[in-house]
């Protein structure tokens, strides 16, 4: 995808202007077809009609006078669309739409200082679009409101971490060596701990835990020996 407007000049060679090719190897069909439309781009002044194509993917506008004129603009770089009947806003009923052009850098002044002599379409971030019939601006609306749901933003994965929290018993074999004279040969079921995940290889907290652990069963046995002796002298 290339984003913000671009030109657009792939016409098939039926008609006197041709309608556009469309990336159909990929899904893209053409949804709607509205002749007589205007466009105007940012602040220049309004092109000559033109016929508007939409299709699951992008607007597409072409000249029917000039078969090399032409625009298109992906649905995922069109920010916001909407119906604009405020003569103040501008002279003529139309869709009025946003477009992201990918640079961060762009703002309201960009617009308003464009030439209207020079045509730069990078710096284009709003766009026009002007029936010739006013009364097509619902039926416009929906369609563009319709592909815009079939062209969701793209929702970016979080980087996965890089600790590992999960391992096995075979993993724990360098923590499970010989501890504070312990041997490896512990039998592991009289002392009964759970397994914690540890991050980057690093097995000091297991070593804590199972150390812990260990020096807790000793001294569960040494106040059973101690009970047991005091019993012993009882008696």
């Amino acid at each position: 995808m290339v984003a913000g407007l671009r030109y657009f000049t792939d016409r098939s060679d039926d008609g006197a202007a041709g309608a556009p090719l469309l990336d159909t190897v990929n899904g893209e069909e053409l949804m709607h077809v509205q002749p007589a439309v205007s466009i105007v781009l940012g602040n220049h002044p309004p092109e000559s009609p033109g016929t508007l194509y939409i299709s699951t993917k992008q607007v597409i506008w072409l000249s029917d006078t000039e078969r090399t004129k032409g625009y298109a603009v992906d649905f995922l770089s069109v920010s916001l669309h909407a119906v604009s009947r405020d003569p103040e806003a501008f002279t003529s009923p139309c869709i009025y739409t946003q477009i992201d052009t990918g640079d961060e850098d762009d703002d309201d002044e960009s617009s308003d200082s464009e030439s209207n002599e020079i045509l730069d379409l990078s710096k284009i971030t709003e766009m026009r679009l002007v029936p010739s019939d006013p009364n097509q601006l619902d039926a416009l609306f929906d369609v563009f409101c319709e592909c815009a749901e079939l062209n969701p933003e793209p929702v970016e994965e979080d980087e996965p971490e890089e600790h590992n929290w999960i391992f096995s018993a075979d993993q724990l074999g360098p923590a499970m060596g010989i501890i504070d004279g312990v041997d490896q040969e512990w039998d592991s079921s009289q002392t009964h701990f759970t397994t914690i995940g540890h991050p980057n290889g690093d097995h000091d907290l297991a070593r804590n835990v199972l150390e812990l652990q260990i020096n807790d069963q000793r001294f569960e046995d040494a106040e059973e020996m101690e009970s047991n002796n005091r019993n012993g002298d009882q008696q």
